[in-house]
């Protein structure tokens, strides 16, 4: 077998920087697989094209630019076709809509991929903040956003995306079924208090400015994501020829918090 390694960007494309996990995957000795990474905002469309690297080589990760991109609005019946930036990047200035279906169409050297996705209405987030919770080897400081939830509906699907200094930090997916009263609530452990005993891909320090991203999305792009976590291909989002990645529309909202170590109250 031949070994095929893909970095995953969640994020982004996804918001301009990303957060990329090395995966591993093993297949029998093929060339090759296209990865496709996209996403339709409300400022606009970024699609990038790559391919997979086997394991005993150099990771590549060069950007495709010899495609025919296209999105078409399934809604209004619209199509686009999508030409690369200077970064390589297959971009659109077109804002999608929310409550509109998109399809993405990708054909190269003979193949050709479609995926098709919602673009959901955006959240409002309600609060972020920080507390201390005291733990058996330190004190740690919790981020907890507090955001809207449709109540009408069962099953709506988040992605979060935490960012320090405008690095991705973490990310995380989650669905509704915590929400309380229309409420969903996304926490997650950051730095120790003693810094010198933290790891410095988690430590923060007195004036790091957080900022906290929550998108709505559908269930299977919720389902590819908690396998990224998984160390795994995630399931197919396309259809066609063979290829992993995934496209999704979203509504992006954000609210930021500076780090003050001193002033985050003690949970209680």
């Amino acid at each position: 077998m031949r070994n095929l390694k893909f970095t995953a960007a969640t994020l982004l494309l996804l918001t301009s920087a990303a957060c990329e996990k090395e995966l591993d995957f093993k297949y029998l000795d093929i060339e090759p697989l296209t990865v496709i990474e996209g996403e339709l905002t409300p400022d606009g469309a970024r699609i990038g094209i790559t391919l997979t690297t086997p394991m005993d080589e150099p990771m590549n990760r060069s950007r495709l630019t010899d495609a025919a991109v296209s999105i078409t609005d399934l809604t209004d019946g619209s199509a686009e076709f999508l030409s690369p930036d200077a970064d390589g990047f297959y971009t659109s200035s077109t804002p999608g809509i929310p409550g509109h279906r998109y399809r993405l169409a990708v054909e190269r050297l003979g193949s050709r991929y479609e995926a098709e996705t919602m673009m959901y209405p955006p959240v409002e987030i309600l609060s972020l903040e920080f507390n201390w919770i005291h733990m058996p080897y330190d004190d740690v400081a919790v981020l907890q956003s507090r955001f809207t939830d449709n109540p009408a509906t069962d099953g709506d699907c988040y992605w979060v995306k935490l960012f320090r200094n405008g690095e991705i930090y973490s990310w995380a997916e989650m669905d509704d079924r915590s929400a309380v009263d229309g409420v969903c609530t996304y926490f997650t452990m950051t730095s120790r208090r003693d810094t010198d005993e933290e790891d410095d891909d988690e430590v923060l320090f007195d004036g790091d400015v957080m900022t906290c991203t929550v998108s709505a999305i559908t269930r299977e792009m919720h389902d590819y994501l908690e396998a990224l976590q998984n160390d795994s291909n995630g399931p197919a989002m396309f259809t066609g020829d063979r290829c992993l990645g995934y496209f999704t529309a979203t509504s992006p909202v954000s609210a930021e918090i500076t780090f003050r170590p001193d002033e985050i109250p003690e949970y209680e």
